[in-house]
């Protein structure tokens, strides 16, 4: 897919970036480039291959689930406007 120097200035507007008018024509060779790239790598065959979450193969430290804080909820909930079952209550903001 290739990008034109229109396609280049509609992006630019649409996230809000100022982009120098003779900096178009190589913002939109590298973009072209980028989608390209993209499209390729697409059409990898990636059947049989596990998804990674990182690209080492690392464990996660798990930390013991301890509780640091004291329940705290009735003293705050004692200065709200509404509370009800242990929910604070709200107007409704939308139909």
């Amino acid at each position: 897919m290739s990008l034109t120097a229109d396609d280049v200035k509609k992006i630019a507007h649409l996230a809000r970036l100022g982009i120098a008018e003779q900096d178009i024509e190589n913002y939109a060779k590298d973009l072209s480039g980028m989608l390209e790239l993209m499209t390729k790598m697409g059409e990898a065959d990636t059947r049989g291959i596990r998804p990674m979450a990182h690209p080492l193969d690392q464990m996660q430290r798990m930390r013991e689930d301890v509780v640091s804080e004291t329940d705290q909820r009735q003293l705050f909930q004692s200065i709200a406007p509404q509370t009800e079952a242990g929910l604070y209550l709200v107007p409704k903001v939308i139909d």
